[in-house]
């Protein structure tokens, strides 16, 4: 889930000795070090200066945990505050958008793309978010936050009626694109 390293200035960071990948030989983008630590354990942001632009594409889901009350009230005539899925879609919108500012570290990048979908089952509320972009490293941090902003937007809208919601299960499902091509949670 990491963004991949191309290496700091010095070339320190790449184990596998071919500029632009991380990780033992044989297994593109996978790192045995955090890369957000160079060699004296300081923390830095990842040099993508060599890497390649390419098509990038990453998805994350989370859940928030409601009372049946709120259930019933997202499927029926809503909640006090007004439409919480429609606010919390487009706060999560934001979300990703905002991503730089939020993880120190996390590059600021050209987003093409962002979609968030929100799901009333009996248990809750499912999160979606899908994020795009062409550029030197990936969209994961942006899926994440969007997943976690939409969440905390449908959590602030119910507390009224539900205090005790809580937002669970964040994670990176797929991610496509970039020097370890894809990966996918379900194998």
């Amino acid at each position: 889930m990491s963004r991949e390293t191309a290496g700091d200035a010095a070339g320190a960071g790449d184990t596998t000795g071919t500029p632009g990948t991380t990780g033992t030989p044989g297994t593109p983008g996978k790192s045995e070090h955090l890369t957000h630590i160079d060699s004296a354990g300081d923390a830095r942001m990842v040099d993508v200066t060599a890497k390649p632009v390419s098509a990038r594409e990453a998805r994350a889901t989370g859940f928030v945990e409601v009372s049946p009350k709120v259930v019933e009230l997202l499927r029926g005539e809503g909640v006090p505050k007004g439409d919480a899925l429609s606010v919390a879609r487009i706060a999560g919108i934001m979300g990703a958008k905002k991503t730089p500012e939020l993880v120190p570290l996390c590059h600021p990048i050209a987003i093409s793309g962002v979609k968030v979908a929100l799901e009333v089952e009996d248990a809750g509320v499912a999160i979606a978010a899908t994020v795009k972009t062409a550029d030197r490293t990936g969209v994961e941090m942006e899926a994440l936050t969007a997943v976690a902003v939409a969440g905390l937007t449908v959590i602030d809208m119910v507390k009224a009626v539900d205090p005790a919601a809580v937002l669970t299960r964040i994670r990176v499902e797929t991610k496509t694109g970039g020097v370890s091509g894809g990966w996918s949670r379900e194998g």
